[in-house]
């Protein structure tokens, strides 16, 4: 039914098209030709316009030329006669016209000849023997008023052009001549004629301009230049007489559209081939028609729109939405309108979905009140939702957004899920580091599906090592999680270690502990470095003890490990032997005198770090020390231990508060 009636629409649509289009191309002619009449009159008009303005523009540059040459006329012939010495000197009157900014200056006497001039080879002209100069002659009979500003032309001397300003003397019969270079006028005048005012007009492709003289009936000007003929009907003044208004005329290209236009003496004319006329016209038919075919297809478009919807993408709605909520998605609201039946129906799966999620929600307030720090998550990889508990955001230390970009994609909730699976704890194997001093215990199973027919899982919970096993089916499994909070179980099981590898009142290791880090330290000693078993004991402890009690006591040997843990780290491993007996190894050292200058930076410590003993006695840390060098890699920590033992009795029995390096007895051997 549906393809039917789109059918028959589209033919009677198509039709339509086709009528408007016949008869807008009937009326489009005559409007295509009034209104390149019109274009064609505005662009003569514009070219009109541009001559009267070049013409205006013309004539007020000759005129402020004109006082400004006479001006200048008469600047010199002021200053000659006043200074009559200077006009029969040629680098003079050089010098004048370069200050009046003109190009020649000549002095002219009562019988018409130049005597001076500021071009040396003007002098002795006569101005009667030439058309050029003979009008300035005129000026000896003018009176002292007298002036003549002549027009732009050759020179009699060069053939220059110039243009010449002379005036009268008035201190004796002659005359004051200067001459320009008329550049600014010239310039002007080139850019009144036809051709420069037509370079100026855009035109479009094969449109013509051009001015033909009504008295002769010469083309005098052509856009596109005076290199042809001119011979064809369009430029024939008997044929362009007639095409005020417009009309067809054989020209060059076939027929022309041709407009004129009088103006003084000429016929200005615009002209276009009539096939680039017409073939705007089928632009814009082309035009009409794509807009008209676009309306027919948005016609089409919307008559089929409104058949889907009222009926086909409501059906493909609930599909969709079902097909949602099978694979898990319980936030899906159905919600299909247009006619009763779809309303009654999408009301009613709502209603079996919401009984589903309420299921859920039960199941996560039974969790919660039991006050047992777990969750639970199901997914299904390729699906856009993602079924969780509501302590799943907690337990994984996920922010709000993350935990809902997660929560609408399976895919990303399976990789941050393995990412975190990745890497277990220390010394774990199903415990896993979530944030800053938390951790969780995380068990997940695969399943066929999201869960069983009955609502139970498909699968027996397993380990995290046997969730790997699960994309072996094209991403078509499910996946079933818990999650526990593990952290206290870790925090207790750090505690333990510590408490079994330090030393309660000190903090420092235990001397155990010590033994097993300083001979993992020998065996990874670079080449070329090496390091130095220390064993230290404080001088005069028991009495101390004896003189400001236990307590005190405690205090001093905490102040000693305080002492010890300030040194570098990444040369001291500290320990506590037992009672006031402390071992250190000075490690990563290039040589013996290192270790030396590392124990000196002790000891001076030890000086800077006096103990207050009571309120009126304090006291500065006495300990002595004796250690033994190695760079073997191979050396037993018991040995080395065993002698730095043995160099610290010899200290303790012979200067105490130093320390000393053990050496075989048959060498020799001295407190350092």
């Amino acid at each position: 039914m549906q393809k039917t009636f789109i059918k028959y629409t589209l033919a009677i649509v198509t039709t339509a098209i086709l009528l408007i289009l016949f008869i807008n191309s009937v009326f489009s002619v005559r409007s295509l030709e009034a209104q390149k009449l019109m274009a064609f009159r505005t662009k003569i008009e514009q070219v009109i316009h541009t001559l009267q303005n070049n013409e205006e523009e013309l004539a007020l540059l000759n005129e402020n030329l004109g006082e400004d040459y006479l001006t200048r006329a008469r600047a010199a012939a002021y200053v000659l006669e006043r200074q009559r010495e200077m006009y029969l000197d040629v680098e003079e009157l050089q010098y004048l016209a370069n200050l009046l900014n003109v190009d020649e200056l000549h002095v002219i006497d009562g019988n018409g000849i130049i005597v001076s001039a500021s071009v040396a080879q003007y002098i002795g002209i006569d101005m009667a023997n030439h058309p050029q100069t003979r009008p300035f002659l005129a000026l000896l009979e003018g009176g002292e008023d007298a002036y003549l500003i002549q027009d732009p032309q050759p020179n009699a001397a060069e053939g220059l052009i110039r243009q010449y300003v002379g005036v009268a003397r008035r201190d004796q019969k002659g005359i004051v001549q200067v001459g320009f270079a008329p550049t600014r006028k010239l310039e002007a005048e080139s850019r009144n004629t036809y051709e420069y005012i037509f370079s100026k007009f855009p035109t479009d492709a094969g449109e013509e301009l051009y001015v033909t003289d009504t008295a002769t009936g010469k083309v005098l000007g052509h856009s596109g230049g005076m290199d042809q003929a001119f011979t064809e009907d369009s430029y024939q003044l008997s044929r362009l007489l007639a095409c005020e208004e417009g009309a067809f005329v054989k020209g060059q290209e076939g027929m022309m559209y041709v407009v004129s236009r009088p103006y003084e003496e000429v016929l200005i004319c615009a002209a276009l081939p009539r096939k680039l006329l017409f073939s705007k016209l089928l632009g814009n038919m082309l035009s009409i028609f794509l807009c008209l075919l676009c309306i027919e297809i948005a016609v089409i478009l919307l008559l089929n729109y409104l058949v889907k919807r009222k009926v086909i993408d409501g059906i493909h709605c609930i599909n969709d939405n079902l097909t949602a909520i099978t694979n898990g998605n319980l936030d899906v609201k159905v919600a299909v309108g247009g006619n009763r039946e779809f309303e009654e129906l999408s009301s009613g799966i709502n209603t079996m979905v919401k009984s589903i999620v309420s299921i859920s929600n039960r199941i996560s307030a039974i969790i919660d009140m039991s006050g047992i720090p777990l969750a639970a998550f199901e997914y299904k990889r390729g699906e856009n939702y993602v079924f969780v508990t509501s302590g799943v955001g907690e337990l994984l230390s996920l922010p709000a957004a993350q935990a809902k970009e997660l929560y609408g994609n399976a895919d990303l909730f399976d990789e941050y899920i393995r990412k975190i699976t990745d890497r277990p704890a220390e010394g774990e194997t199903d415990i896993f580091p979530v944030g800053e001093g938390k951790y969780v215990r995380i068990h997940m199973s695969g399943t066929d599906a999201a869960s069983g027919a009955d609502g139970t899982p498909g699968a027996d919970a397993a380990s995290v090592s046997g969730a790997d096993d699960m994309s072996g089916s094209g991403g078509e499994k499910g996946c079933l999680g818990v999650i526990i909070d593990a952290s206290r179980e870790i925090q207790e099981k750090k505690k333990m270690v510590y408490e079994n590898t330090h030393d309660a009142l000190t903090g420092l290791c235990k001397y155990g502990h010590f033994k097993q880090l300083a001979a993992e330290i020998i065996k990874g000693t670079a080449s070329g470095k090496g390091c130095a078993v220390v064993m230290l004991d404080l001088d005069r402890f028991k009495e101390i003890n004896d003189t400001f009690g236990h307590n005190m006591g405690d205090y001093y040997l905490q102040t000693f490990a305080g002492v010890m843990q300030s040194m570098p780290e990444e040369h001291f491993l500290t320990a506590r032997r037992s009672g006031d007996e402390f071992c250190m190894m000075i490690y990563d050292c290039r040589n013996r005198e290192q270790v030396i200058r590392h124990l000196e930076e002790f000891f001076l410590a030890l000086q800077n770090t006096p103990v207050a003993l009571s309120d009126t006695e304090s006291r500065v840390i006495g300990a002595s020390a004796g250690f033994q060098w190695t760079d073997s890699p191979d050396a037993s920590v018991a040995e080395l231990l065993s002698h730095a033992d043995e160099a610290l009795y010899g200290v303790k029995r012979e200067n105490k508060g130093h320390f000393r390096e053990w050496v075989r007895k048959d060498d020799l051997s001295g407190l350092t």
